[in-house]
């Protein structure tokens, strides 16, 4: 199973998954036309895509749907408050109603030879969630858009090999930054976005010895640094109260626009 960011940030985000036989994107929050760029440099082509899994309706995370569902005819999932927001989306145009496969949060469901989990986070959407991904032992957490994890969180997360996390902003960058107060408050509110911080926090809760790969993503372009969130993250998982220090485990940082490092488990 291969795991690669081809974009991930606040301004768009698009995430593939796949194997021999299975390709799937989780978010198409990028142009058609970037998407099929990060595609092809995987050596994979948007007419060999099995599905889109969608975590919400922000625009970040669907602003290429529309484009993309109409040219390929590919099948999309995601819960029944997210398809009517998606409807609703006049950006986005017009998508065939056979196209839309509802999802429910904690019931998994299959493409091909992969297996999808979906779990809910908590965020300002209709009803959103992240998705765990298995094939066959292998698994990947994909979560990011969250204001906060609780113990739920935490059990869904426990025995990943790999994980794309969202860090999404520095507390400090953010409270000084050129946002708004409304803005602000939002983000740092239950329903907005994890901090470095929090998102170190999470991590070294659901840590294990055969963790091989994490990859800290959603990242801010206006309130963080992509050295600022991996360092972060990395005092707080060698100060957690485990075992690990942040040296056990390779840490990666996703691009704003770019296609990320590969992941292969």
């Amino acid at each position: 199973m291969r795991l690669c960011s081809i974009a991930s940030g606040s301004s768009g985000n698009c995430i593939y998954v796949g194997t021999d036989t299975t390709h799937i994107l989780v978010d198409t929050g990028i142009s058609g036309k970037r998407t099929e760029a990060g595609l092809n440099s995987l050596g994979v082509t948007m007419r060999e895509i099995d599905g889109i899994l969608i975590t919400h309706e922000h625009i970040d995370h669907i602003s290429g749907l529309g484009v993309l569902a109409r040219k390929y005819d590919v099948p999309i999932y995601a819960t029944r408050k997210t398809i009517d927001q998606i409807k609703k989306t006049k950006s986005v145009g017009v998508i065939d109603e056979d196209l839309f496969y509802e999802i429910i949060p904690d019931e998994k469901f299959t493409i091909k030879d992969l297996t999808m989990n979906p779990m809910r986070v908590s965020h300002d959407a209709a009803d959103p969630v992240a998705y765990r991904i298995r094939h066959g032992e292998k698994k990947v957490g994909i979560i990011t858009d969250l204001g906060i994890y609780n113990d739920y969180t935490v059990e869904c997360l426990r025995g990943m090999d790999a994980v794309l996390l969202e860090a999404n902003h520095d507390i400090h960058m953010l409270q000084v930054g050129p946002y708004p107060y409304y803005l602000k408050k939002r983000i740092l509110g239950e329903r907005g976005h994890l901090s470095n911080e929090l998102s170190g926090k999470l991590l070294s809760r659901i840590l294990h010895d055969d963790m091989k790969a994490i990859v800290l993503g959603h990242l801010s372009k206006e309130n963080n640094l992509a050295e600022l969130a991996y360092e972060t993250v990395r005092v707080e998982v060698s100060m957690a109260d485990n075992k690990y220090t942040a040296n056990d485990f390779p840490i990666h940082v996703a691009n704003r626009s770019e296609v990320s490092q590969v992941i292969n488990l």
